[in-house]
């Protein structure tokens, strides 16, 4: 693997705001009325039908962290015009977005509903909850969540269409075959122990996996 050469050269970063807006056209009056302080019909109506969102935290030092979570569209509880409630699934225990919420709360979503090219942005302030009752509403199959991030929000906007249209992410004519990489345990196994050079070996660890997501979804 090529060793990292490339260094910013100062002459062309862009280290103060005023510089940045120098290079764009001014914000339209619309998007920056669109912003919401609470979740209005529509909002609520999107959130219902997302069954996936991704989850953007930062730890107390700063570092940034994503983390997607996906469940039956309507999963994200909404608990009143500014309250948000996500169930924790079981995942592999390494716990980043919990620990940051913990050493930061701020937190930023974006849900995403499959077919839909625009999606909905929500800003907020997190808390990690263990109330049985609410658990309890967001089991699936007879599983109860460990814990859940309640979201009290302090923004949420409507964001245009235009990264998926220029990604064409929907578009089944360009859905790349996952046949083309190596599978997910082959990848970490590369990146940590060494992956095992027989095939009928290799098979048997990736079928493990699709057993343990089988078994531990919830």
């Amino acid at each position: 693997m090529q060793e990292q050469t490339y260094k910013l050269d100062p002459a062309f970063t862009v280290s103060e705001e005023r510089t940045l807006r120098e290079l764009f056209p001014a914000t339209h009056d619309l998007a920056l009325k669109k912003c919401q302080s609470k979740l209005d019909k529509h909002a609520r109506d999107f959130i219902e039908r997302s069954p996936f969102l991704c989850l953007g935290t930062q730890s107390a030092d700063g570092k940034a962290d994503v983390s997607p979570r996906g469940d039956p569209p309507g999963f994200v509880k909404i608990l009143d015009q500014r309250t948000l409630a996500i169930p924790d699934r079981p995942g592999n225990n390494r716990l980043d977005s919990l620990a940051n919420i913990l050493a930061n709360p701020s937190v930023g979503l974006l849900f995403i509903i499959p077919g839909f090219d625009d999606t909905l942005r929500v800003n907020g302030k997190a808390s990690l909850i263990t109330d049985p009752e609410l658990l309890e509403s967001m089991s699936v199959g007879g599983r109860s969540p460990r814990i859940a991030i309640i979201v009290e929000v302090t923004s949420v906007f409507m964001h245009c269409a235009k990264a998926f249209r220029r990604s064409r992410l929907w578009d089944p004519n360009h859905h790349q075959d996952r046949a083309d990489m190596p599978s997910l345990m082959e990848i970490i196994l590369d990146q940590t122990t060494g992956s095992p050079e027989d095939q009928l070996e290799m098979r048997k660890l990736d079928e493990a996996l699709e057993d343990e997501y089988k078994n531990t979804m919830y």
